[in-house]
């Protein structure tokens, strides 16, 4: 049964994933049909090469330290607290997780860098070192610790923490020998996401860190399309799928070892209302946090939308719905949403299918190889989305994978990066569900598909919308694999965005940000439906148990 659940995910992997990564990296590394062994020794010794491992090593896990630290607040929050426009606030939070990360590389820039806000009011500055792109990549990932971990907390039983209490342990030692070893499963996702991400930063490395600091994700991109040196591209992409691969079978073995059956409750029965100054003052740390890290950066983007020569309107909004001749697309602009939109459903539905499939399987014990293919399905987050969007066009362009001309190919390379998305969500929750209810399912006569329609799908039907709405946000979100395979005249939101900053001139820069503003706008929207789709599930009085 779980080898015919991991059929379609396999497949998809092979397809979609590994036979494009291997296409770039043989094309790189054979000449005139020999192997050329020699060149990853001579890059991997390269002392700048290891200059740029060191740091995208030490930002990746300085930048997740950060993020846990400044989120898990907020992801208690949002958990335990019923507060008046908490469902409102879990969307907000979402919504920069979805951005190009050139325009909010810009929008930090314009707040952090010279002549920013900071410079203006205080003349502070914070472009000279690292402390733009740490506060850059928890601004992107807060919503990570927030959905995957809040997610979690939200239905463990508080009962447990109040039953330790009672027996004489403090508030700190409750939470820590109940509560933080049933939330490792969550927090170990969270932290294996958010370091994946930051480990592959690309657009805010190159709009804050400048010529001084260059990830392994700017370096192939410089040697690919800046030098054309597609061998050294292919030694860097080896050495950054060898850390990654490395890492993920670290997070493997360490959550083998923590996660096991919990005790999970309808979360309508979790969250109250704040009591006493205490917990009123966390949760106004809370919303102070998300004002100043998460909001101020997207007002900043609204503002430059507005701001017209002749003063603030609604001008480049306007030029959005026109094409001319020296227009940089072949369609009005303003048709990038919809064509965003369509993607990104057929994506998120792909994802949901296939890391819905592979969750299920992987909840089961099971042998090496399944194992193993569970930290296979998080290398599309830790890979060069240049060398994904290059091994599209390399690869998939021959009978029976003939598909560069076809729309198809966009949402399959988002789904690729929210697959993992949909599997770090759904897992920690099918694995805390007690086996002892599938048993006894099987006992009165139900088939596995019937145990797990009536077991399984009302305890995890919270999570599955999470895992939708995080695939569909970083599918509207993605950039890096699609700017290589989007039709001229079929553009995506991001790659809108990209290519009206690629080119000089206000009118260009204020289009580009009135599309992020649009695409904040869609985000916002549809993350306030799943919402709303999420508490009607939990009205359902069928999913209690």
């Amino acid at each position: 049964m779980r080898l015919a659940l991991l059929a379609v995910p396999v497949a998809f992997f092979a397809v979609f994933f590994a036979y494009p990564v291997a296409a770039i990296v043989s094309r790189g590394l054979r000449v005139d049909g020999r192997w050329q062994p020699g060149r990853l020794a001579q890059v991997a010794t390269d002392p700048g090469v290891l200059h740029v491992v060191w740091f995208t090593v030490w930002q990746a896990a300085a930048s997740t330290g950060l993020t846990l630290l400044v989120a898990l607040p907020g992801a208690y929050v949002l958990a335990r607290y019923d507060f008046p426009g908490r469902h409102l606030l879990r969307a907000v939070v979402t919504v920069p997780f979805v951005l190009p990360t050139v325009v909010v590389g810009s929008a930090f820039l314009a707040l952090l860098g010279r002549g920013g806000a900071l410079d203006e009011l205080w003349g502070v500055r914070l472009d000279a070192g690292v402390w733009a792109i740490l506060l850059a990549h928890v601004f992107f990932n807060y919503a990570v610790v927030v959905r995957t971990v809040g997610g979690l907390w939200s239905q463990l039983d508080p009962a447990q923490e109040e039953a330790a209490r009672m027996l004489g342990a403090g508030r700190f030692a409750a939470w820590r020998r109940v509560t933080l070893p049933a939330l490792a499963p969550a927090l170990a996702a969270a932290a294996l996401m958010v370091f994946l991400f930051t480990f592959t930063s690309f657009g805010v490395i190159q709009v804050l860190g400048g010529p001084r600091y260059a990830t392994l994700e700017v370096e192939i991109y410089r040697q690919t399309a800046g030098l054309l040196d597609l061998p050294t591209a292919a030694v860097l992409t080896l050495l950054q799928f060898a850390a990654v691969a490395g890492l993920l079978a670290v997070h493997a073995w360490t959550v083998r070892r923590r996660e096991g059956a919990l005790a999970l409750v309808d979360a309508r029965r979790t969250a109250r209302r704040p009591r006493g100054p205490g917990q009123w003052a966390l949760l106004g740390s809370v919303l102070l946090v998300i004002v100043v890290l998460l909001v101020t950066p997207l007002a900043v983007l609204v503002e430059r939308s507005l701001r017209t020569a002749d003063g603030h309107g609604l001008g480049f909004y306007r030029a959005l719905t026109r094409h001319g001749a020296d227009s940089t697309f072949l369609v009005p602009p303003v048709e990038a949403v919809g064509n965003s939109l369509a993607y990104a459903a057929v994506a998120t539905l792909v994802a949901l299918v296939v890391g819905g499939l592979a969750a299920a399987a992987l909840s089961r014990r099971a042998g090496r190889l399944v194992r193993g293919f569970d930290a296979l399905l998080m290398l599309p987050l830790g890979t060069s989305a240049v060398t994904v969007g290059f091994g599209f066009l390399i690869a998939l362009d021959e009978p029976p994978l003939d598909l560069r001309a076809s729309w198809i190919l966009v949402p399959l390379a988002q789904a690729l990066v929210g697959v993992p998305f949909v599997v770090r969500t759904l897992l920690p929750v099918l694995r805390a569900v007690d086996p002892r209810l599938r048993e006894a399912a099987a006992v009165l006569g139900a088939s596995p598909l019937r145990a797990w329609r009536e077991v399984d799908l009302p305890l995890v039907r919270r999570a599955l919308v999470v895992a939708a709405g995080f695939a569909f946000a970083v599918s509207l979100g993605e950039f890096g694999a699609t700017v290589f395979i989007a039709r001229p005249d079929t553009p995506t939101l991001p790659v809108a965005v990209a290519r009206f900053l690629g080119r000089a001139g206000e009118l260009n820069y204020g289009q580009a940000m009135a599309l992020s503003t649009l695409l904040m706008l869609v985000c916002a929207a549809v993350l306030l439906t799943l919402e709303r789709v999420r508490l009607r599930l939990g009205t359902d009085r069928s999913g209690e148990f």
